[in-house]
């Protein structure tokens, strides 16, 4: 499971952490495998206008059975604010095919980090999860979600089951949901010919206000945690990285 959690702040943006590896991760103020973010506005901006950014914390649980490998989930927060953030749930099923799942999850998210500046993507985060995947060589397949803050908006494109939640004022006022073939099987992007791709994604924008929290991760947070729960931990943690250590426990 991986967690990230982000939130609009006053306070001047922090550099955040990238890892492709399974094991536990923490940085400054956001969490990964489930994601958090808070958002805040800068000094620095123009008089006539104010820059949001985010407050991130993460952290990465890896399945009980899956911990000495490192679990097989990736993601990545860029060092810009986290303007980007990527996660990725490596298919299990791969392993009976003697596969390692987390190859393909984590050169997937190593390739969207590599990406980033690509003047092609502009913002368009179906066009990231698009040069990543055909970047990738890896043998597998994975979930995907990628989301991109510029100028106080989220855009969010996911394939498969990973899933972003935005919480204001203690209220849930957004959520995404699973796009899948039927029940646990989702849709995923995968090495091999016949496939999703990232025109399949499901894309979403968001309009975040200074003060909102929003949490993005895998389907291992959102399948043992219910929504009422996310709600009650991050309105009652000021500090995000807090409230992403609470999940851990």
């Amino acid at each position: 499971m991986a967690i990230s959690i982000f939130r609009h702040s006053l306070s001047p943006p922090q550099n955040l952490l990238f890892s492709t590896n399974s094991q536990k991760f923490s940085s400054i103020s956001v969490r990964n495998r489930n994601r958090f973010l808070r958002c805040a506005s800068t000094d620095s901006a123009p008089p006539t206008r104010q820059e949001m950014s985010l407050s991130v914390g993460m952290y990465l649980i890896p399945h009980p059975n899956k911990v000495e490998k490192g679990g097989e989930d990736a993601f990545f927060v860029s060092s810009d604010n986290g303007e980007v953030i990527a996660v990725a749930d490596g298919v299990s099923g791969w392993a009976e095919k003697n596969v390692d799942p987390a190859l393909f999850s984590r050169e997937l998210v190593a390739n969207v980090s590599s990406l980033v500046e690509n003047a092609e993507v502009n913002y368009d985060p179906r066009i990231l999860i698009k040069g990543a995947h055909a970047s990738t060589s890896s043998i597998g397949s994975a979930t995907v979600m990628v989301s991109i803050f510029k100028n106080g908006i989220l855009k969010i494109a996911s394939v498969g089951d990973c899933g972003l939640r935005v919480i204001r004022k203690g209220q849930m006022i957004f959520s995404t949901f699973p796009l899948e073939h039927y029940f646990d099987c989702p849709y995923q992007l995968s090495s091999e010919a016949v496939t999703q791709t990232y025109l399949d994604a499901i894309v979403s924008t968001v309009d975040l206000q200074v003060g909102d929290t929003i949490i993005m991760g895998t389907d291992g947070l959102f399948d043992n945690i219910f929504d009422q729960e996310i709600v009650s931990v991050v309105t009652t943690h000021d500090d995000v990285s807090h409230a992403v250590v609470w999940y851990q426990c």
